[in-house]
């Protein structure tokens, strides 16, 4: 369907216009179709969202899977789960509520509705996904490998580190390609934290719009080729996805043979 719908609308922009116009102005006299400012801000997004998530999602695993007690664990692992239960909207609420005044406070700027706030959410809401992914990951390997380890003379942090992640690669990866999917597909909280505005970030403090909260904010009243466009974005989006599982299968072929 969103290819049948969006291709028309790409094929009458013109697809170097539709993915490399930087400009988005649907309700002028002559509409102008860029999606650039969108592709970039939802790269960006999504790669600090990573940045931020992936090293303390993995060492919230380390700690779960090899450190704590399992009392403590046992306290500790509901608490993760529930981050992935919470609906996007009160991510975003809170965001608002919480983040932008303290960016306002911390960088001086007129809008604390930035890049850097929407980061910061995007971070926390895919940290469920690859701490409980990478976990499981660890739990897997077999003990004997790190018993091996241990028994070579290496200390528990260097079989963690050497032996015990190596050995879960393809989950932890399995876990940091959901947290990918779960950021970049996110439209809710990014747009009520973000700023919604339709440029290509010069700097983590400006305003930005990514590709889904663009097709929320504007399907609503869209007709016509505002409309085709707008799943014509749709179709990018799902295309920047099938591109991230395919690296993430052949990664996995790789390790694998």
């Amino acid at each position: 369907y969103m290819i049948i719908s969006g291709l028309p609308a790409i094929k009458e922009i013109g697809l170097r216009e539709f993915l490399l116009g930087q400009v988005w102005k649907s309700t002028a006299s002559e509409p102008l179709y860029g999606i650039l400012p969108f592709i970039m801000s939802s790269f960006f997004a999504t790669f600090g969202a990573i940045l931020i998530g992936v090293p303390v999602g993995l060492l919230m695993s380390v700690f779960l899977s090899k450190i704590a007690s399992p009392k403590l664990a046992s306290t500790v692992r509901p608490a993760v789960e529930l981050l992935a239960g919470i609906p996007s909207v009160v991510y975003g609420l809170v965001g608002m509520i919480v983040l932008v005044p303290f960016i306002m406070d911390v960088f001086g700027v007129k809008s604390g509705s930035t890049l850097f706030t929407a980061i910061i959410v995007l971070a926390v809401m895919i940290l469920p996904s690859i701490v409980s992914v990478s976990e499981n990951a660890l739990n897997s390997v077999p003990k004997k490998y790190e018993e091996a380890s241990l028994a070579l003379g290496a200390t528990k942090i260097e079989t963690i580190f050497k032996v015990s992640i190596p050995s879960a690669k393809s989950g932890i990866t399995a876990g940091i390609v959901l947290g990918i999917g779960r950021a970049i597909g996110e439209a809710m909280a990014v747009m009520m934290v973000a700023g919604n505005q339709p440029i290509i970030p010069d700097s983590i403090l400006s305003g930005v719009r990514t590709l889904t909260s663009n097709i929320v904010l504007e399907m609503g009243y869209a007709t016509d080729l505002h409309r085709e466009a707008l799943i014509g974005t749709a179709v990018v989006l799902f295309v920047f996805i099938l591109i991230i599982n395919l690296m993430f299968s052949l990664l996995k072929r790789r390790s694998r043979s």
